[in-house]
Parts: C-alpha cells; structure tokens; sequence
C-alpha cells in the first residue's frame, strides 16, 4: 500500500507477461481490472503533462451523469480537427479539393489523443475487453491541453508550452 494513500490507493505489480513497450493496454487494464471491484474506472498517461484536473473533473462528471441515464459506457479525449486529410494515395478524405472552403468551414472530425479514458466493467467486457465502449462519449480537449509525448520533439514543444503558460 502507498504510503501518500494507505486506504484509496493499490498498486498492482503486473506479471512479466503484461510488462514492456508492445503489451497491449487493454490487457493490463484487464488484469487491473480483475484485481479491483470499482464502479467506474479512469486511465491517464503520464505522457500528457498539460492535461489539466479541471477536465478530468468535468469528464467525472459527465460520466457519473451518463451512469444514471445509460445513454453513453465510457469517455474518452479527443482533439478536434479542421483541416483538409488525404489517405495514402492522395485521394481526399474528408473534403472536396474542387471546393476550396475554410479548413474552419469543414465538418469537424476527431483524433484520439490517448489522454484519458473513463469507462465501467461493464463497458469493458461489453466491448470485447477495450477501454473504449460500444456506445462511448466524445470529450474534446484543446491541442495544447492534449500535447502527448511519444518522441524527443513532442517533449520539446510539451517542455516549451508548459514554460509558456506557467
């Protein structure tokens, strides 16, 4: 037991099978998850240093609001984009490039940006043991807010936005 919060906190040393670079998270939060009996669960990363508690609290609760109306099983962040995509082939994905309108002007679409996820038991087995569940709430975040470090530059820029804003 942690000794900052002997009563609220449990660590749970993963077997060896679980540990490394290429184990999917799902299978640790599915074994986290037979070791705990909670209601609803939250998953962060600590590669997401400017994601503010003030989100996490309002995603809390949308998600003990949805508990009670059952209308959406889990959250999780994403950022909005507004911008022209191609797939691989340079075919366009999400607009007309016979129609030039504002990038502000196109339908919105959004991107996962793994900065958390709330969800059930429930909505964890229900959805074939993912984190996302089969009928999940999208919750924006800004693209500050949601800067993910997987490599040396996204530590530069996250280094460089947290200096600025503190």
């Amino acid at each position: 037991i942690h000794k900052n919060f002997p009563k609220r906190v449990r660590i749970h040393n993963r077997p060896a099978a679980i540990q490394g670079d290429f184990v999917s998270m799902n299978k640790i939060i599915q074994y986290d998850l037979n070791k705990t009996n909670g209601d609803i669960y939250l998953q962060t990363h600590s590669t997401n240093p400017l994601l503010r508690p003030q989100s996490i609290d309002e995603a809390l609760e949308k998600m003990f609001a949805l508990q009670k109306s059952q209308k959406k099983d889990s959250i999780f962040s994403v950022t909005k984009l507004q911008t022209r995509l191609y797939d691989k082939n340079g075919k366009a994905y999400n607009h007309d490039p016979k129609e030039l309108i504002r990038t502000q002007d196109l339908d919105p679409i959004y991107e996962e940006n793994s900065n958390f996820y709330i969800f059930t038991k429930k909505s964890f087995l229900d959805n074939a043991n993912k984190r996302i569940g089969t009928t999940p709430l999208l919750f924006p975040i800004d693209k500050i807010e949601a800067i993910d470090i997987d490599d040396p530059q996204d530590f530069l820029i996250a280094e460089a936005l947290y200096k600025l804003l503190r």
